[in-house]
């Protein structure tokens, strides 16, 4: 009788969590601003609307430090906007959370391109393909341009 009634309550348990939201606040998945913030910030981005890309970035690096990915968008909205400083924290920010982003991995090389280091972006080129041997965009992507800017093909 014991284990019967112990597994009734368990089963009700159950039943009433899946029952219950899973976001308290009535959000989607996403669950806060910060998910939306993060939305429209590839929104801007896709418009090259970096400014406002990063206005909503900053505040989803504030509420949420560990987001390389959100650390990362911002690096490339600075680049875009010319203020390499700026990127390069952003992408040393989220390569310190993931430091085998690839996508932070491929912008970092492209700023050093863009800021005539080619060795350093060699060096990223290095990161990216022990990170994806060879496999990914990201990778190929950078070798085209190291390539470019070296004046090969």
């Amino acid at each position: 009788m014991y284990m019967k009634s112990r597994s009734i309550l368990i089963l009700g348990l159950v039943c009433t969590c899946l029952a219950l939201p899973a976001y308290p606040d009535g959000g989607d998945s996403s669950g806060n601003s910060r998910s939306s913030d993060y939305k429209q910030a590839v929104k801007a981005i896709k418009n090259e609307d970096f400014s406002s890309a990063v206005s909503l970035l900053e505040k989803v690096v504030e509420t949420d430090p560990d987001n390389a990915d959100a650390w990362n968008q911002l690096g490339y909205s600075l680049r875009n906007l010319q203020q390499y400083d700026d990127a390069l924290a952003a992408y040393d920010k989220a390569l310190a959370i993931d430091p085998k982003h690839k996508g932070a991995l491929e912008y970092l090389g492209e700023l050093f391109l863009m800021t005539d280091q080619p060795e350093l972006a060699q060096a990223q080129l290095e990161k990216l393909d022990d990170a994806c041997f060879l496999s990914c965009k990201e990778f190929r992507k950078l070798k085209k341009r190291i390539a470019a800017y070296k004046g090969g093909p």
